[in-house]
């Protein structure tokens, strides 16, 4: 399961930063560093926002009202220097479901996010159907498909793949490839997971897997 998060933060390095934290818990998430290219996405389907309050062209107290305006039942995490009451207030009112005031630790949001994940989808919400540069795949069905065409693919290899898109942007190394597919008690070579890692890029070429030497592989985003 992954989610898919947008976040609205304009100072760059720490957009960087939380981009980067979240996405290593396995989260797709889209970044915006000013708040006119976050409202052309408004429209699109997301299950979390974290949103700046002080951003330098749009208000996010503006920002959020839209967001609201288009799915009133869509999460939104605000976060602001300003660490002022009100602005605390003025969110929740406005439909904000929690407030991270500045300075924070990346993990702090990252626990947050994860808890309002949990709590407002319930563990329940799984994207059973994904599409990824062109790829089809149905979660459910345990299907791949490519221009209508199915990618025949063993039990091990769609494990692996489901494994390096919940991961979508972090590593994966090969214990945890080895734990996830094969269970803890796993005795022998680690090289089995380059073979299956060889056979899933054979199969479906368009998805990037890259090799982190002396590490494991990561699906680019």
């Amino acid at each position: 399961m992954s989610y898919k998060i947008y976040l609205v933060e304009d100072e760059e390095n720490l957009n960087d930063i939380l981009k980067s934290y979240l996405q290593n818990e396995g989260l797709q998430v889209t970044t915006f560093l000013n708040g006119q290219s976050a409202r052309n996405a408004i429209d699109n389907d997301v299950d979390l926002w974290v949103l700046d309050i002080t951003l330098p062209d749009i208000d996010g107290f503006q920002l959020l009202k839209e967001i609201k305006e288009k799915n009133k039942d869509v999460p939104v995490i605000f976060i602001s220097a300003r660490d002022q009451d009100i602005d605390r207030i003025i969110g929740l009112e406005m439909g904000s479901d929690d407030y991270l005031a500045k300075p924070f630790m990346p993990r702090e949001l990252v626990i947050r996010v994860q808890k309002l994940l949990n709590r407002v989808y319930n563990n329940d919400k799984v994207k059973q159907v994904l599409i990824i540069e062109g790829y089809t795949i149905d979660i459910d069905r345990r299907l791949v498909k490519f221009n209508d065409e199915v990618v025949s693919m063993t039990s091990g290899e769609f494990d692996l793949l489901l494994l390096l898109i919940n991961k979508k942007g972090g590593a994966v190394t090969r214990a945890q490839i080895i734990n996830d597919l094969w269970g803890d008690n796993y005795f022998g070579s680690d090289r089995v997971v380059d073979d299956l890692v060889r056979r899933l890029r054979k199969k479906i070429p368009e998805l990037k897997v890259e090799t982190i030497y002396g590490h494991g592989y990561r699906l680019s985003c």
